[in-house]
């Protein structure tokens, strides 16, 4: 029966949703719960105000239920046909004042947890901000979670408590951006109050003496005057302290001199270098040295002159240099390391330039490099030779001429890459040019004579030491001894300069006054350069200007530019010789330069006669090739009637005055002659009746032996047509001879009549005896015959 069915048999009570309580019944219901009363509009307003604000309630939903059923006319299980419930009757509906104050507390309860909850939230936010992001990060992806639960019809219209919950929210929201905001504010206020701000503490002053911190930073840094002002208050200068301050103190000063030096500062760099304990820091300059080389290859030829200077005083620094650049050398070998390659190669080259290293380091470097070639290998050595071609082709030529072979022979294997195969063409080009644009030296950079550097030979076999202990500290028992004596081998290096400038100026006046009068007497003083480095710049001057030029009356002008001290306009002529000398071939260049000095200045004339004398004195001690440019040079001068034609009087054209060398000398002069002027001229300048005396040397008459060598001697060069006044003299020569034999046999005959009758007695008798003796010997004869 449907009267005594229990509640558990009727279907479940369905929950109200966003749809029930937007139900045009339910918000009639809701507006008119009661009969029609007649309370003031302001009344109504309030409560309406009153209803909006308060929470939902869930009772009146409860009760607002069945009311709104029956009015929309659905039959509920549990009610009858008649319209009567059998279900327990509900509590009565109360009235709109108790409504009201119910409401009112719920309202007030709620406002009070909420301030609560809203203190609690803020405490917990003071002690970590971040828990409060995390919470509102979850809020938010829990609204949006709930947002897209909601069904279509749910969104298209919320209930006034969804909206209340969600204003809520907003302004739940709003509060903490703004309580945020206020502390961050506040935070920045004490900040920037100088009287929140708390005192900085001072750095602490460094001590007195660093301690002994192992390592390789070498402890705390100590600014400079600090430094000084300690190492000048140290009282015991052997303590292991004050050795790590001084060695400090050289690291800095050998890497920071070693660091700055170029081609144009390198002289004044040098002395500096000196002035420091080289002999304890030769690891630590060494070090430094190969460090700035690989950080800077294009100034490797200025670190090389640096340590060929070095070198000459510490040959030890040297060496070991050159130790530690082999071993470098060797492991980027052997780690296929290509630019650390090219820099120790690189270093070793000049190494070799500046004559420390030998030069079979050099040529077994290159042998290595090209037993088992590749792409690399050849590249590395192509360009070692053209950093050292120049000084090998010099001080071993057929060790080069191997090496180019075995480029040659690579090369026509063709198992390299093209590229590489273009870097071979292009150093044999290279070497066809005599390595112009590689020179061995700078001029700025050859600082050092051949004669005082120490050559240095190693094998890429051997087992080197590379000495690394040298580059760390270690304390020093004589260490005050040391340094004395270093102070001294400085001064014999430098000079007494350096212990003059520590020592200071503080002398009296006397001593003021002795020095002016010591200075005036050096000034009065002489002052010889033996070493004739003078002369040597001049010389290296008159080279560039002379090998620079495009013509030569550029030359020349540059040449007349150059001032020349009284005397030393020799040394022009000289360089002039040996530059045409050095040619492969003759260059007009040269005779047009020495024809241009002849004709500005006598002097210039003489000094080339002085030179022609000089070089046929010494013509057997030059090559043919020399003597061919130096033939044609003069050749030049005297077609060019630029050397006077009297020179030729120092030629004597004999079998025993000359040598093959000469003869060769006077063979080319006199066939640039013919060139010059030709055959007939020529024959006109020869039998000049002013200039006979000088060219008697040549043509001899004295003897006819002579005569016909000279003869021979032209015709043989085919320059027979010279010699027409010779060949008359040789001819004429017989009949010259009869007329000076005839006044001489008269004077005989004269003389012989007076003696003759003194010796006519003895003349008979001698003739008498000589008959008989003559008569016994063919007696003789008969009677050997008929035996």
């Amino acid at each position: 029966m449907a009267a005594s069915a229990s509640p558990a048999a009727s279907p479940p009570r369905r929950r109200h949703s966003h749809r029930d309580d937007d139900s045009p019944c339910r918000r009639k219901r809701r507006v008119s719960p009661s009969p029609p009363r007649s309370p003031s509009p302001g009344a109504d307003a309030d409560r309406r105000r009153r209803s909006r604000d308060s929470p939902p309630d869930p009772d009146r939903r409860r009760d607002a239920k069945p009311s709104e059923e029956k009015e929309n006319g659905h039959a509920k299980p549990g009610k009858d046909e008649g319209g009567e419930d059998d279900r327990p009757p509900r509590r009565a509906r109360v009235s709109d004042g108790e409504e009201d104050g119910d409401r009112r507390r719920r309202r007030s309860r709620v406002s009070d947890d909420e301030k609560e909850d809203g203190r609690r939230r803020r405490r917990a936010r003071d002690s970590d901000e971040e828990r409060d992001d995390r919470r509102g990060k979850r809020d938010r992806e829990r609204d949006s979670r709930r947002h897209r639960r909601r069904s279509p019809s749910s969104e298209s219209g919320s209930s006034p408590d969804d909206r209340r919950r969600r204003r809520h929210r907003r302004d739940e929201g709003t509060r903490r951006r703004d309580d945020r905001r206020r502390r961050d504010d506040d935070r920045g206020e004490r900040r920037r109050s100088p009287e929140n701000r708390e005192p900085t503490p001072l750095p602490p002053p460094p001590p007195l003496l660093p301690e002994m911190i192992p390592g390789r930073t070498g402890g705390i840094y100590i600014p400079p005057f600090r430094m000084a002002q300690m190492m000048r208050d140290v009282e015991d200068k052997s303590s292991p302290e004050y050795q790590r301050l001084t060695w400090d103190a050289l690291k800095k000063s050998i890497n920071g001199l070693v660091n700055k030096v170029n081609a144009t500062n390198i002289k004044n760099i040098v002395p500096e270098l000196f002035a420091e304990n080289l002999v304890r820091g030769r690891g630590l300059f060494c070090q430094s040295c190969i460090k700035s080389q690989m950080a800077s290859p294009g100034f490797t030829d200025v670190f090389a002159a640096l340590v060929a200077v070095v070198n000459t005083k510490f040959p030890e620094i040297g060496r070991l240099l050159l130790v530690r650049v082999v071993l470098q050398l060797k492991r980027a070998y052997k780690r296929n390391d290509k630019p650390q390659l090219l820099a120790a190669t690189k270093f070793i080259a000049h190494l070799v330039n500046q004559v420390v290293a030998h030069e079979l380091v050099a040529l077994e470097l290159l042998t290595v490099l090209l037993e088992n070639p590749t792409d690399d290998s050849v590249e590395v050595a192509v360009g070692f030779v053209k950093e050292c071609g120049a000084m090998l082709q010099d001080l071993s030529p057929q060790g080069l001429h191997a090496i180019f072979e075995r480029f040659r022979g690579i090369l026509h294997e063709g198992e390299i890459d093209k590229r590489v195969q273009f870097l071979i063409e292009g150093l044999f080009a290279i070497r066809k040019a005599k390595f112009q644009g590689f020179p061995a030296i700078r001029p700025e950079l050859d600082l050092v004579e051949q004669d005082d550097q120490f050559t240095h030979e190693i094998s890429l076999e051997d087992d080197l030491d590379p000495e690394t202990n040298l580059n760390v500290f270690r304390a020093n028992q004589n260490f005050v001894e040391d340094e004395k004596a270093y102070e001294n081998l400085k001064r014999s290096i430098l000079g007494a300069e350096s212990s003059e400038d520590e020592e200071g100026s503080d002398a009296a006046s006397d001593e003021e006054d002795e020095e002016s009068d010591e200075e005036d007497d050096e000034e009065q003083m002489e002052i010889k350069d033996r070493t004739e480095t003078n002369l040597v710049n001049l010389r290296r001057t008159i080279y560039l200007t002379i090998m620079s030029s495009v013509d030569f009356e550029e030359a020349g002008h540059k040449l007349m530019k150059i001032k020349l001290e009284p005397g030393q306009e020799m040394e022009l002529c000289i360089m002039l010789l040996e530059c045409c000398s050095q040619e492969r071939t003759y260059l007009r260049y040269y005779g047009l330069l020495g024809q241009r000095f002849c004709m500005i200045n006598k002097v210039h004339q003489e000094n080339f006669e002085k030179c022609f004398v000089q070089q046929y004195s010494m013509i057997h001690r030059l090559e043919t090739n020399k003597l061919r440019n130096v033939a044609k040079f003069f050749a030049h001068l005297l077609g060019t009637d630029a050397l006077p034609w009297h020179v030729l009087a120092y030629i004597r054209l004999t079998e025993e005055d000359t040598t093959s060398s000469s003869r060769i000398f006077i063979k080319i002069l006199f066939q640039e002659l013919s060139e010059h002027l030709g055959i007939r001229l020529l024959n006109e300048r020869l039998n000049d009746p002013n200039m006979q005396g000088s060219f008697e040397s040549i043509f001899p008459k004295d003897h006819p032996k002579n005569t016909r060598f000279s003869i021979n001697f032209f015709t043989s060069i085919g320059l027979g047509g010279i010699t027409e006044s010779l060949r008359e003299h040789l001819k004429n020569m017989p009949r010259l001879i009869m007329q000076q034999q005839k006044p001489e046999s008269s004077e005989s005959e004269s003389s012989g009549s007076e003696s003759g009758s003194e010796g006519s007695s003895s003349g008979s008798s001698s003739e008498s005896e000589s008959s008989s003796d003559e008569s016994d010997r063919r007696r003789s004869k008969k009677r050997r015959k008929r035996t």
